[in-house]
């Protein structure tokens, strides 16, 4: 079996935002904007080893060479409803980035993903983001990735924000050739297939619909 490439951060800002985004108290204006800046921290690393080349930019006084991202842009998939908060500062970030959806609703009964949409742009070739706050039981986003390799896509890479140890085992399992970037791993999922200690149901908190 492939082994799953994973990154955990530990980082003071991070964690600082974990734990404010966690906090029952925080509103859902505040919520959003910490869901965004986890997101574009978590980018830092993700980022570090993308492919550049070198370009000559003529500044008002001389030439220079600099370094630009060479090949295509990511394309950004969130998973609905939840994912959308996700893909906010990143399509802000790479402007040029097709952006899938892909709508999953869990059946509470068998916590099973239920699919009720699936528009996507040419994949193959292209670096694939998957977005997606909450890894929980892995359902959503095992059933995303396989719709994106029934579409093309071969360079995966999963972005959570908190995740539970269940999830990630199943991901690990289904599709170990993935990349996977998550804020936090918290202890366990609860018998409803919530993650605990976690912070709710995310899509919930950012839109308010308790």
């Amino acid at each position: 079996m492939m082994k799953m490439k994973t990154f955990i951060y530990n980082h003071p800002l991070i964690n600082d935002k974990l734990a404010r985004l966690r906090d029952e108290t925080t509103t859902v204006a505040s919520f959003r904007q910490l869901v965004e800046e986890i997101t574009v921290l978590m980018l830092y690393e993700a980022t570090k080893n993308l492919p550049c080349k070198k370009v000559t930019v003529r500044t008002p006084l001389a030439p220079v060479e600099c370094e630009v991202l060479a090949g295509p842009p990511p394309v950004l998939v969130p998973i609905l409803r939840a994912g959308l908060a996700m893909a906010e500062p990143l399509i802000k970030l790479f402007p040029a980035s097709p952006v899938g959806h892909i709508g999953l609703v869990r059946d509470h009964e068998t916590l099973q993903p239920v699919r009720y949409l699936v528009k996507l742009p040419p994949m193959e070739d292209r670096p694939v983001w998957v977005l997606d706050p909450m890894l929980a039981t892995g359902g959503s986003v095992c059933e995303t990735i396989g719709i994106l390799k029934e579409h093309g896509a071969s360079d995966i890479t999963v972005f959570a924000i908190i995740a539970a140890p269940e999830g990630v085992e199943r991901l690990q399992k289904e599709h170990g050739d993935v990349s996977l970037y998550i804020a936090a791993l918290d202890e366990r999922l609860n018998d409803k297939g919530y993650i605990l200690p976690g912070l709710g149901d995310a899509g919930d908190r950012l839109y308010g619909t308790f």
